[in-house]
């Protein structure tokens, strides 16, 4: 482990308590989407610890290391998905944030760690004026190539500033799946203040902790997700830095996930019920006692160990086993599992970015789907947050008597003929 790459948390970055709460350990596991050149040796791949804390004053649950977001971000593998269930979910965004923002035509929608620019298009074919801000270069040019202006930098109070004074103040400031990812919150609120419109809404979507935590969605826990958020927590981090929760939705992608938009606390905006009922939810829930989280603990090492063992199982009784979707999430599950080339032939993926390469730390080869010469005999679905669409699609996979392993919330075998734990 490289340690002059990463920094250990000590304050929370939300409320700037150090009382913390111990959740889970996973050891040392290399970056999520770190995937790899096929080499002779991978000796010198590098892994950081990946531990899980909660603050027992806001209840964020955060990472304990933080990685240098160059090592992560600079050039990314991580594509938008271009499924059919993402695209679907990109329409309802925009919807959800024209009738809270009430975008006019022309107005100025600016997103946070905007990839390759698919939510944008969408925006644009909405009417609205688009700027994407991403550190990553490579999928800048892309964005760029399909006709998206991005700034390749991190959004922080000095982009802000300079995007403000060239396009002038925003309507929309959306952040979808990336703000989790921000360590120094405080700077980037402070962009948000120099860019939103006296109007204007600050929209962020991220992965729901309550989801996290219900559905066992722990898979999702990897080193560019230094935060998880319930609601009460980021109600407590907006009222501290002069902005007010107005609207929230809850959806279902990527194991669940929350739409949050705050308003400028002196704005025109009043703070809708839904709001008040969940963060009364986390309260009676339980949401915001140690209790929940050792209970976490605790299913997420039985899942742990019923995965291997139903996976080495198969595998001993003669049957071929194979990944299906190189996620981040999925390459999490399989380090955390101990799961690698002993278990899994290959990895399927449509990303060109990770074809012709492996997964980190596992190191199976990933493979695109079309040159797969003979399917397993079950595919491992590491992609499980789109398990209905693929197996949809591999109807003819199912049709011929193949099977899907769903990891979470316990794993299950699913078959044409039967589902079985």
């Amino acid at each position: 482990m490289s340690t002059d790459v990463i920094r250990f948390v000590t304050a929370c970055r939300v409320c700037g308590s150090e009382r913390w709460q111990k959740v889970i350990s996973f050891g040392s596991v290399p970056l999520a989407n770190g995937f790899l050149e096929v080499a002779d040796s991978y000796a010198h791949e590098q892994a950081y610890p990946l531990e899980v804390i909660s603050c027992r004053e806001c209840r964020l649950l955060s990472l304990t290391a933080v990685v240098d977001p160059h090592v992560l971000y600079r050039t990314y593998s991580y594509v938008t998905s271009d499924s059919e269930t993402m695209a679907r979910h990109m329409r309802t965004v925009v919807r959800l944030c024209r009738e809270q923002a009430g975008l006019a035509e022309d107005d100025l929608v600016v997103e946070l760690g905007s990839n390759t620019g698919d939510q944008l298009l969408a925006f644009r074919e909405a009417g609205a004026r688009v700027l994407g801000v991403d550190p990553a270069r490579n999928l800048a040019k892309i964005a760029e190539d399909r006709g998206v202006p991005t700034v390749s930098e991190y959004f922080d109070s000095t982009t802000a500033r300079a995007v403000a004074a060239e396009h002038g103040r925003a309507s929309l400031i959306l952040g979808r799946h990336v703000f989790a990812h921000i360590d120094d919150v405080v700077d980037v609120l402070a962009g948000v203040h120099a860019l939103l419109a006296e109007d204007g809404l600050f929209t962020i979507e991220v992965p729901y902790a309550v989801d996290l935590l219900d559905r066992m969605a722990f898979d999702t826990i990897y080193h560019e997700h230094l935060s998880y958020f319930l609601i009460s927590t980021l109600d407590t981090l907006f009222a501290r830095h002069g902005l007010r929760t107005v609207h929230v939705e809850r959806l279902t992608v990527h194991g669940g996930s929350v739409l949050v938009s705050a308003g400028r606390a002196e704005g025109p905006w009043r703070t809708h019920e839904r709001v008040r009922e969940l963060i009364e939810h986390e309260r009676c829930g339980g949401y915001l006692s140690d209790g929940m989280y050792e209970d976490f603990a605790a299913r997420v090492r039985k899942t742990c160990d019923g995965l291997s063992r139903l996976v080495r199982d198969l595998v001993a009784d003669g049957h071929r086993v194979a990944g299906y979707g190189a996620s981040a999430k999925g390459t999490t599950l399989l380090n955390i599992c101990g799961l690698g080339r002993d278990e899994l032939e290959f990895c399927t993926d449509t990303t060109p970015q990770k074809q012709g390469r492996v997964t980190p730390g596992t190191h199976i080869p990933v493979l695109a789907p079309g040159d797969v010469r003979q399917p397993p005999d079950y595919y491992l679905l590491l992609a499980w947050n789109y398990a209905e669409e693929i197996m949809r699609k591999e109807s003819a996979f199912l049709d011929a008597g193949g099977g899907f392993i769903v990891p979470v919330p316990e794993p299950t075998v699913h078959t044409r003929a039967v589902t079985t734990l």
